[in-house]
């Protein structure tokens, strides 16, 4: 098929958006199809459309589907459609919902905050991300953890370093962020916190093979965010060996499991400080979310992500039905 991709990210975006369309556009070329990478559609004939964002993209799967009313379009819910447009803008997003095809999710617990409706269309698409290519050297002098995230209110980006603020010297832990800040007020609250924290470091906005250096030197990655559709993040850390703390949300529960044993209650520093003093502290703690992220660690490669897509179009051929 010609297939049209549309993501609200722009070409030179990085954050995560735009690394899903990209490996997306990868693996659809692999199953044999012509993929074309948009941020909005510009009405040119085309078999297919998979639409990243209910709202963002919504404009251009409503014009698809009003243009083509019988071909087959497939809409990803991200985790701002599934928290929270759906509810601040139900008449676009659900509207979305409602035209599509089928509806591309990240984690499996999607289906609890959908309306009922809609939940048939559900597929799952679980992110693959590529391991390290050598062996991680974490520091010895330091319990050195990360944060992987751009700077945004759905992020609680500075959670983690907040949680390390005026620990004893006795602990070594230090944060270190990647991302970028989405407006000047996050820079200058990050460039704040590392005024008053010296076990805060932010980086800014970097590139992918910074992000994997940083894997292969940190003990631990922090995803702190109060609402995630399923962050790519967690299953590049997990491929790439890294443990993980996270915030008991839907999100990261989807991915790593209802029985995982690193969360903390989203948006609490006093919990988030607790664990990460019990890592740094109990070693036989950080092996144990070690063992249960590796053991996580199948759903994350390209020939499942391949295998679930191939299975996802599948259906929509059979079934082009939307309403």
């Amino acid at each position: 098929m010609n297939i049209t991709l549309i993501t609200p990210a722009g070409h030179l975006a990085k954050n995560g958006n735009r690394t899903t369309a990209l490996r997306w556009a990868k693996i659809l070329t692999m199953l044999n199809h012509q993929v074309c990478v948009e941020t909005t559609w510009d009405g040119k004939p085309t078999d297919l459309m998979v639409a990243i964002h209910a709202w963002r993209s919504a404009e251009s799967a409503r014009s698809y589907r009003e243009e083509f009313p019988d071909r087959p379009l497939i809409i990803l819910l991200s985790g701002t459609d599934i928290y929270k447009f759906q509810h601040t803008h139900p008449k676009v997003t659900l509207y979305s919902m409602k035209i599509a095809n089928a509806l591309a999710c990240l984690h499996d617990e999607v289906r609890h905050s959908i309306p009922p409706q809609y939940r048939h269309k559900l597929h799952t698409i679980h992110q693959s991300a590529l391991p390290l290519a050598g062996a991680r050297r974490p520091s010895k002098r330091n319990f050195d953890i990360c944060v992987v995230g751009n700077l945004r209110e759905e992020k609680d980006p500075l959670r983690a370093a907040y949680a390390v603020r005026n620990l004893s010297n006795t602990s070594r832990l230090r944060v270190f962020h990647l991302g970028k800040a989405h407006t000047p007020d996050w820079a200058a609250k990050a460039k704040t916190e590392m005024a008053r924290n010296n076990r805060y470091r932010w980086r800014g906005e970097v590139k992918a093979w910074e992000v994997r250096r940083e894997f292969a030197k940190t003990r631990l990655m922090v995803l702190s965010s109060i609402m995630e559709g399923g962050a790519n993040v967690i299953s590049e850390a997990i491929t790439a060996g890294v443990p993980v703390i996270a915030s008991k949300i839907e999100g990261s529960i989807g991915l790593l499991g209802s029985d995982y044993a690193g969360y903390y209650e989203a948006g609490s520093t006093e919990d988030l400080r607790r664990k990460l003093l019990r890592v740094e502290n109990e070693p036989k703690f950080l092996a144990h979310l070690s063992y249960q992220c590796e053991a996580r660690k199948h759903l994350f490669t390209i020939e499942r992500e391949k295998k679930e897509w191939s299975s996802l179009l599948g259906t929509i051929n059979l079934e082009t039905e939307y309403f």
